[in-house]
């Protein structure tokens, strides 16, 4: 590809890679937690633990998102080139982060209305909205629908990621990785 597409980046930060990381793991364990938990009875231990670990895992993740929105505020890693691909790949980044800050409010809305308690490891959250029935249904509908494209936005970016690896033979893919240069 012609050079002018490839601008140098800024080298991404130990905690921006390390932070990258770790969302990438919360997430695969809230939707493995939701996933697991079908292979489980109603109302078994093991069930309602699982369920109990998606709520805390995607808490954190809403607490974990906003350390790494600030980090990037602080630091930026510099434009995206002006190409169509670049501005899909600033979408689909955009719409990630928009991801981890709505699923764990849908969440917490869904259970506030639900009536049920908010657990986040030996806390219980304050409830964002009054017990309400048909505003629990359509939160759950909108929360499951969400989720449903974070699966696929999730493999979009990992996609793109190998694309650039294999395709392009870019740095992109390697300067995610610990400790490559």
């Amino acid at each position: 590809m012609a050079a002018s597409l490839h601008r140098p980046v800024r080298p991404l930060s130990r905690f921006s890679i390390g932070m990258h990381w770790l969302m990438l793991a919360l997430l695969v364990a809230v939707y493995a937690c939701m996933e697991l938990r079908e292979f489980y009875p109603r109302g078994s231990a093991i069930r309602e633990g699982l369920k109990t670990w998606h709520y805390m895992l995607g808490i954190s993740v809403f607490v974990l998102v906003w350390v790494r929105l600030a980090a990037r505020a602080r630091r930026p890693v510099g434009p995206f080139p002006r190409t169509p691909p670049a501005a899909l790949a600033a979408a689909v980044h955009g719409a990630l982060y928009l991801l981890m800050v709505a699923m764990p409010v849908l969440g917490w809305v869904l259970l506030s209305a639900e009536g049920d308690p908010v657990p986040f490891f030996g806390l219980t959250l304050p409830p964002l909205t009054a017990p309400d029935e048909g505003l629990a249904g359509r939160v759950e509908d909108i929360h499951t629908t969400v989720g449903v494209v974070g699966y696929w936005l999730i493999g979009l970016h990992a996609a793109a990621a190998l694309f650039h690896h294999y395709v392009l033979r870019d740095s992109t893919l390697r300067r995610m990785l610990p400790g490559l240069p």
